[in-house]
């Protein structure tokens, strides 16, 4: 079980460790649109959400199991936007959520039509 939520709470970390920071560092901010940033990190976060509420079983990719997963990580996104408001020179933005919500959404989705693929295959 400890094996599963490891990379959550690593990437939980990864992603206050960031928000942390004062600005997005040069290359980053300048390669990235704020949108991408927030939809890609929070869709990593809901996959690797996922894998955990499933416990590593694409059999587990539930339901359930998507909705628990997107609910976990946009509850991390609204206290990673509390959080920024802490932070000088972040702000918190209700858009920001909004796209940390669509990315995990849009991630969740993909992997909840691969988990029906692949059970559907086993099944065979």
């Amino acid at each position: 079980m400890i094996l599963l939520w490891t990379p959550v709470a690593l990437y939980m970390a990864a992603i206050f460790y960031g928000s942390s920071l004062s600005s997005v560092p040069g290359p980053v901010g300048s390669w990235f649109s704020d949108t991408v940033l927030h939809m890609t990190g929070y869709a990593g976060l809901a996959l690797v959400t996922l894998r955990a509420v499933a416990r590593g079983r694409w059999s587990g990719v539930t339901r359930r199991a998507l909705i628990m997963a997107w609910l976990i990580a946009t509850a991390y996104g609204v206290t990673d936007e509390w959080h920024q408001m802490h932070v000088p020179g972040r702000t918190a933005e209700l858009r920001d959520l909004g796209n940390d919500a669509t990315g995990a959404l849009l991630a969740l989705g993909v992997a909840g039509a691969w988990g029906i693929m692949m059970t559907a295959s086993r099944a065979d």
